[in-house]
């Protein structure tokens, strides 16, 4: 029992976890913290109850927001299945008059602890339409109302799947609409497996690169090439990764590429901007010194003790400042210090450019950052980049075609249909995601510099003697 216990510890949850709700399809990912309320669904709740329980498991909200798993009851799910039923439903007219119970006699029963089921059966009795549907539209009405007055919330376990589709379905436009079976093929297309290197650089809220993260697990190196003043890692929290996967992780500017490949990248110069206002503070403290020592060495403002109390004042309030000042002042240079580590640690990475891997997603032009970032690949390694739109990509195609180190370059586009799979109800769904953006992928190849490209002739057969004239 001691043995099922520790195997089955990774798969309950722990305070601090960061978790996925799921009601229905809607998803939202949060941190369990004890004694804090959550908002799902306009609904406030506790997650206190949840931890100790395994990943998957169904929780009932009851009065006050608590949870309580789900106990299932046969009983009460075989009570709403009705015989009678009609042949069609070409008699029913959707007025709004089937249905008897208005919504203030909802709110009752809710109110007297009926579970969401009860309230269910109270709609089906107080239905006049209900025993005239097919038997198929009595499923779908139940499963409907199920949605709607059932409260339950499931806990999973964040995966980059369960996380794309969370982003996809509230927040399309953070993820640049990258579809999670197009990132799926990113990652197969990307040979991202452990022990790697990877160069990653998205505008996905992180999505790409926790997803990455999660196919390494945690062995490897992944550096990520951001935009602006600091990277982007919201998405890569909601994975909840233990502390050795952010070990692998590095950081590089993707400004410092020209640098970087020029050789001309100098990670030991001081910010210039911090200098400057470190100069202006000691140039401020040696203004205000003299002018102190005027205002004490003056026999005018001896006299006048009412005077000489505010300045002492304005003296201390002088230094608290000057204190704030130092305190901000070392932050500055304590945060400046790990960002020229950071940026140090992430260039020794690079120079050797012998990367495995490259992944781009990012709603920049991407044609740029792959003719720069594809110069630290290793030849006979893969690269993949997204974008929403195809004519990117078409020169990002054509630019690597001219210049040459590239081979099977493959531009697609992914259309996926969702199907209902039912007793003789399977059909494709009505609503579905109209397109999943675009993938161009490739490997590259080591290109032969030896020879030199003005001369072509070279390479030619000699050509034929030419006959001699008989004497």
């Amino acid at each position: 029992m001691a043995d099922n216990e520790d195997d089955d510890y990774q798969y309950r949850i722990k305070d601090g976890d960061y978790v996925v709700l799921k009601r229905g399809e809607i998803y939202k990912a949060v941190q369990i913290q004890l004694r804090k309320k959550v908002i799902f669904e306009k609904q406030w709740i506790f997650l206190d109850n949840v931890v100790g329980h395994l990943y998957s498991t169904t929780f009932e909200i009851v009065s006050g927001g608590v949870l309580q798993p789900k106990k299932e009851d046969k009983d009460s799910e075989s009570s709403t299945d009705v015989k009678a039923a009609g042949t069609d439903n070409r008699n029913i007219v959707d007025d709004g008059k089937s249905q008897k119970l208005t919504r203030d006699d909802i709110e009752t029963l809710k109110e007297q602890g009926l579970k969401g089921q009860e309230i269910i059966q109270q709609l089906i009795e107080n239905s006049s339409t209900f025993s005239n549907k097919t038997g198929y539209a009595q499923d779908k009405y139940i499963k409907k109302k199920k949605k709607k007055y059932e409260n339950t919330v499931t806990i999973l376990k964040p995966t980059c799947r369960i996380l794309a589709l969370m982003y996809h379905g509230r927040e399309p436009g953070k993820i640049c609409h990258l579809r999670y079976d197009t990132l799926a093929q990113m990652l197969t297309l990307a040979n991202i497996h452990a022990g790697s290197k990877v160069l990653v650089f998205e505008t996905c809220a992180g999505l790409v690169l926790g997803s990455v993260m999660e196919r390494m697990g945690g062995y490897g190196s992944v550096i990520q090439m951001y935009p602006g003043g600091g990277p982007v890692r919201a998405g890569v929290e909601c994975f909840g990764f233990p502390a050795h996967f952010h070990n692998m992780l590095h950081e590089f500017p993707i400004c410092h590429i020209n640098a970087m490949l020029a050789g001309s990248l100098d990670t030991t110069v001081k910010d210039p901007a911090a200098d400057e206002k470190h100069f202006d503070v000691a140039a401020e403290e040696e203004q205000n010194q003299p002018e102190a020592e005027q205002q004490q060495g003056s026999p005018e403002e001896q006299s006048m003790e009412i005077n000489a109390a505010e300045d002492a004042g304005q003296d201390q309030e002088k230094l608290e400042k000057e204190k704030r000042k130092e305190v901000k002042a070392q932050e500055k240079r304590v945060k400046l210090e790990e960002k020229r580590r950071k940026l140090a640690a992430a260039a020794a990475l690079l120079e050797g450019r012998n990367a495995d891997g490259l992944v781009i997603a990012s709603r920049f032009h991407p044609c740029p950052v792959l003719l720069g970032l594809i110069k630290f690949l290793s030849p006979s390694r893969p690269f993949v980049v997204y974008s929403q739109y195809k004519e990117p990509l078409i020169e990002c195609y054509t630019k690597l075609k001219e210049q040459g180190g590239t081979v099977n370059l493959r531009l697609t586009d992914t259309w996926l249909r969702h199907y209902q799979v039912l007793p003789n109800r399977t059909h494709p769904l009505l609503l579905m995601s109209g397109g999943g953006g675009y993938l161009l992928s490739g490997t590259t190849v080591a290109t032969d510099h030896s020879k030199p490209a003005g001369s072509p002739r070279a390479e030619e057969p000699a050509p034929k003697r030419q006959k001699t004239e008989k004497l």
